[in-house]
């Protein structure tokens, strides 16, 4: 990445590369990544999962198994990471380096104190009193925006909602100052407002500290609001690296053209739907010599299958490489003035010119509402208020329309789809699923009409049973609805 003539990269990635055993076979996570990251500047790594960039930063912090193999160069202030001790890492970690983890739910130790994990990573490396350091940590909690600090440091994580212990995990990273830090989608599952929040938080922490910082996501919405240079990322290489004001307005890779395509721009009318990149990405196993988007690229020729290209600087555009034989002939995202990626056609709508009033009502929710009680007490709880959840709630969703429910965490979006779902409304509620109504079925119909509403859950790690296959939790379903 660029930096003034007189900058000394914080830290730079030469020719990293990053390999797991597996029954398959090798799997090459990482394949020759190189970059500088310099002080005051951000680094912002994307791509699609799979792509290697979560294993390039655990390659920096040391955090890999001991299986895994690394080869190359990782110097930060002129030491080499690579083949580092784990107890010489130590002094390094949270130190001269600070990550902030992608969920801080299992990133924060549930029986601790927020407080008491601050305070751990500031006497882990400073030479200070426990008072002292107790006093740091809420000065470090108020720096990163949690309301009565003096206070709150007492909490345990469950006790934080998702974006205060975002907040929090943010205060440890910066707790020693780093000279690095790194975010690992630091915003993923947030809502769009407390991602700003969070955003900000990473941003004042940057100004704070001056450190140089990397930024990992697949938003590429969040790159464009926080990154100065880009590092594209496929099959665990890179593809194409640029100032983010060059990759946004003039991506050269048809990979990096696709990301932008598949993301929402509030910054031009939408006229078209979204275009998808086709396909899935390659196994990193036994990876073919030849270019791996071959396979998913519109622009694909028989030349790409001869070997996979090199990250080479472009001649017309200095600071700025891909690894693409096409790319002096794209421009504007198009190549001939076609665009690469076309919108995709939509099957025909059934409904199309039909009148709302003349569908079918597939879902009538008449007066919804949900309270859970506030109790107090070790052994005798007693009631001291309520929480309105969900409070007169009426809505209709007919044959063909999509509704959205959007608002901040806490403002009652999931208790209305958990009290749907559930089909055992309160006397003063009514649901119509197709028609029928929910409040007045019995268990045999309840069941069966099941088979008629489904949801997808946030998150999917909760969802799915560890002790069982895919195959089983899949069929499980079927079996039990017949």
């Amino acid at each position: 990445m660029t930096g003034t003539s007189t900058d000394t990269p914080v830290l730079s990635v030469r020719d990293l590369s990053v390999s797991f055993p597996s029954e398959a076979g090798t799997v090459n996570a990482v394949r020759g990544v190189s970059f500088d990251l310099y002080r005051g500047r951000t680094l912002g790594i994307v791509g699609e999962s799979g792509s290697g960039k979560s294993v390039t930063s655990m390659a920096a912090m040391g955090l890999l198994p001991d299986y895994a193999k690394i080869t190359g160069s990782i110097t930060y202030d002129g030491r080499e990471l690579v083949g580092m001790s784990d107890r010489e890492m130590c002094d390094i970690r949270g130190n001269g380096i600070g990550m902030i983890f992608q969920d801080p739910l299992t990133a924060l130790t549930p029986v601790f104190t927020v407080g008491d994990q601050i305070v751990e990573a500031i006497l882990c490396h400073q030479n200070v009193s426990k008072s002292a350091a107790w006093k740091q940590a809420v000065e470090l909690l108020d720096l990163v925006g949690i309301p009565e600090p003096d206070k709150r440091v007492r909490s345990f994580p469950h006790e934080f909602s998702g974006g205060m212990r975002q907040r929090a995990v943010i205060a440890i990273a910066i707790a020693n100052n780093p000279r690095v830090l790194i975010a690992d989608e630091p915003t993923t599952a947030l809502d769009v407002t407390v991602q700003a929040q969070v955003l900000d938080v990473i941003r004042l922490a940057q100004r704070e500290t001056g450190a140089a910082t990397i930024m990992i996501t697949h938003d590429m919405g969040v790159v464009a609001g926080t990154a100065d240079d880009v590092m594209v990322m496929y099959a665990g290489r890179p593809v194409e690296r640029a100032g983010v004001d060059a990759l946004f307005t003039e991506p050269k890779m048809p990979y990096t053209v696709g990301l932008l395509g598949s993301t929402p721009r509030v910054d031009r009318p939408a006229t078209e739907s979204l275009t998808p990149i086709t396909g899935t990405p390659p196994s990193l196993v036994d990876l073919p010599h030849a270019c791996t988007f071959a396979p998913r690229c519109p622009v694909a020729t028989d030349a790409c299958l001869d070997g996979e290209p090199e990250l080479l600087p472009l001649a017309d555009a200095p600071g700025r490489a891909t690894a693409c034989i096409r790319s002096g002939e794209i421009s504007g995202g198009k190549l001939d003035g076609e665009e690469l990626f076309a919108a995709p056609t939509l099957p025909a709508d059934m409904y199309a010119g039909v009148p709302r009033e003349e569908r079918d009502q597939t879902l009538e929710v008449t007066n919804l509402h949900k309270s859970f009680p506030l109790v107090k007490g070790a052994l005798v709880k007693r009631r001291i208020g309520t929480v309105d959840a969900v409070k007169g709630l009426n809505f209709e969703v007919r044959a063909g329309e999509c509704m959205a429910i959007v608002g901040e965490s806490g403002s009652g979006k999931t208790t209305t789809l958990l009290e749907i779902m559930d089909l055992t409304p309160p006397e003063d509620t009514t649901i119509l699923l197709g028609g029928k109504d929910a409040g007045s079925m019995n268990n045999r119909e309840r069941r069966a009409v099941r088979k008629d509403i489904q949801i997808v859950f946030q998150d999917p790690m909760s969802s799915l049973d560890p002790r069982m296959t895919i195959k089983e939790i899949i069929a499980e379903p079927l079996h039990s609805l017949g």
